[in-house]
């Protein structure tokens, strides 16, 4: 959620890419989440760290504590973020209640990624 959502909120001025250390598939509830804001899931996909070793980024978010301590260090010093996020996925109960985990985590994603853009674009105009 949180790559779509940046891109989304950026309108497509910050590359956002995720992934996962045990990725399986884009959850149905969050594609329902952020279509339901109107963004686009066309070609998200769950994606491995692995993916991305090697390659250099500005900023490293993480978003869940089991993520933090297996994420490999990148090339460039990136700055690096942790965001501490319960896992939507698994909350258990109605489905009414599993949606409203997700609507949750995609306000609180929503609130942090808008204080990101605002800090990143703080320090490029140094």
């Amino acid at each position: 959620m949180a790559e779509a959502l940046l891109r989304h909120l950026s309108h497509g001025s910050v590359e956002a890419y995720s992934a996962g250390s045990h990725p399986t598939r884009l959850h149905p509830l969050a594609k329902q989440v952020l279509e339901e804001q109107g963004i686009t899931t066309h070609g998200l996909r769950a994606k491995s760290i692995d993916e991305f070793r090697g390659q250099s980024f500005d900023c490293i978010v993480t978003v869940c504590d089991r993520v933090r301590e297996s994420c490999p260090t990148f090339p460039g010093d990136p700055e690096c973020i942790h965001w501490s996020f319960a896992d939507p996925a698994l909350v258990e109960g109605t489905a009414k209640e599993r949606l409203r985990a997700f609507e949750q985590i995609s306000l609180q994603l929503t609130t942090r990624l808008r204080f990101l853009m605002a800090l990143l674009q703080r320090e490029y105009r140094r």
